[in-house]
């Protein structure tokens, strides 16, 4: 399963750059207002000033995001100077961004102007003190093999020696060396004994998180095994101008290798998905506590024996297993069992066919209760899944949280897994009983591929219009 450190990385750089800059700017107040006895024309508030500036974090935030500050190369890579420019930079237009706000709102922040360039100044230090401590940190927390990667290196190139060397020769790199598929001559001496015969054999006696491939051969067959197993995969070319825009280019050591990205859907983008999750989810409970009290009060007391709640075990990233939450709606002895078995066991065998047809649907399906039927079809019974997207199993929008069995007869399975599972999704959006189960698995595929956080806005809207027009509800 693929280790989250590049997530924990920029969230570590987020939070050490809002504390810098929330630092810089109250010690710009305290040094002009408390040290400096030159006098000022008026005064605001320490406790003021912090606030408003803690309020105007989430701008400067994505001013330093936008600047490329939040990328793993520039938090890893060694060669500051080009992170000094664009932090420089950074500093610069948060300090605009309160002049602009303080100009707009007549607030005035600052108690005398030249403030403005004391915290602009401080703040490129505060940032770039912060940045290398967090990158030091995170070295030694490399060098402790925690939270590594380990790394298969497959293809006769010298850039499979290459690789071996700075990986097996650098203990604060990220990288751990799992495994070689290469002949004996592109291996260094001391590493030999880390030669496999072939990837399936690395694969399955080592413990891997990503694979470089040096070479050009069998590329499609390695890319669909990284895939499967939800590795990274890196694709070293033979020339170091080839062009990035293939994928995200990042250096090992000195050797440039092309990340090739299952989905558009990681790093910055991740956290930023992650972040919106958090809030949404939070905001929908207390808006839905009520409802979800009725309706739960409301099935406690239509069936005394049995939770209103169901929890049923779905599938989501990396193809790990999570408990799903939803308010009951089907009949406690058909909970959890294939539909199959259920309508042979009610003497219906007759119902399998036309079910899975019409898209694992039926208008009448005799397996959900009368109060089921209404949560389904105003979509109240995936309410609870607001606790799952909370907890980080789902997220508000992905593909449709997959049962383990319908793995078996899909293919491009791993493909779907490499995002996290969703409330609702683009299939849902796009015709949730009127499209058959290829179709709908068709379209989760596209969403994988082709991410956007564009196309997450449409699907968020167009679920809300769906709901509210109660189209396609099962």
């Amino acid at each position: 399963m693929r280790k989250k450190s590049d997530f924990i990385l920029r969230l570590c750089l987020i939070i050490g750059d809002a504390v810098a800059l929330v630092l810089s700017f109250a010690t710009a107040y305290y040094i002009r207002v408390r040290i400096d006895p030159r006098p000022y024309t008026f005064e605001t508030q320490f406790g003021d000033f912090v606030v408003t500036v803690m309020w105007l974090v989430p701008i400067m935030l994505i001013i330093i995001a936008a600047l490329g500050l939040y990328r793993k190369s520039v938090v890893i890579n060694k060669s500051r100077l080009p992170e000094r420019g664009r932090l420089l930079i950074a500093a610069v237009m948060a300090v605009a961004a309160l002049i602009v706000y303080d100009y707009f709102t007549g607030q005035e922040i600052f108690p005398v102007r030249v403030m403005a360039l004391t915290a602009m100044a401080l703040s490129f230090v505060f940032l770039l003190a912060e940045r290398i401590i967090v990158r030091f940190i995170i070295r030694q927390i490399f060098k402790n093999d925690y939270g590594v990667r380990r790394a298969i290196i497959i293809g006769n190139s010298k850039n499979t020696e290459y690789l071996a060397e700075y990986i097996s020769s650098n203990p604060e790199s990220q990288y751990r060396l799992a495994g070689i598929v290469a002949g004996r001559r592109f291996i260094p001496e001391d590493l030999k004994k880390k030669q496999f015969s072939s990837l399936k054999d690395a694969l399955k006696r080592t413990k891997t998180d990503v694979i470089f491939q040096t070479d050009e051969r069998s590329t499609e067959y390695v890319y669909k095994q990284a895939v499967n197993r939800h590795l990274l995969y890196f694709f070293v070319p033979s020339e170091t101008a080839l062009s990035s825009h293939f994928g995200e280019m990042e250096l090992i050591g000195n050797t440039p290798a092309v990340m090739v990205m299952a989905t558009p859907l990681s790093g910055g983008y991740a956290l930023i998905k992650r972040i919106f999750d958090i809030l949404f989810s939070l905001l929908g409970l207390v808006i839905t506590l009520i409802p979800m009290t009725i309706i739960w009060i409301v099935l406690k007391v239509t069936d005394f024996k049995h939770s209103p709640i169901y929890v049923d075990e779905r599938l989501t990233q990396y193809n790990r297993r999570f408990k799903c939450y939803k308010f009951r709606s089907m009949k406690p002895e058909y909970s959890g069992m294939p539909a199959e078995k259920a309508f042979r066991l009610m003497g219906k065998s007759e119902l399998i066919k036309k079910y899975r047809r019409d898209g694992d649907y039926l208008k009448d399906d005799p397996r959900i209760t009368k109060v089921g039927k209404f949560l389904r079809r105003t979509s109240l019974d995936e309410l609870p899944q607001l606790f799952n997207i909370l907890k980080g199993d789902i997220s508000l929008i992905g593909p449709r949280a997959l049962l383990p069995g319908e793995l078996r007869d899909y293919g491009d399975r791993s493909l779907i897994l490499t995002v996290k599972s969703g409330l609702t999704g683009f299939a849902q959006v796009s015709g949730r009983r009127d499209i058959s189960f290829e179709e709908r698995r068709a379209l989760d595929i596209y969403y994988v591929r082709n991410w956007s956080l564009m196309l997450d806005l449409s699907i968020f809207f167009k679920t809300i219009a769906v709901v509210l027009k109660g189209e396609g509800a099962k």
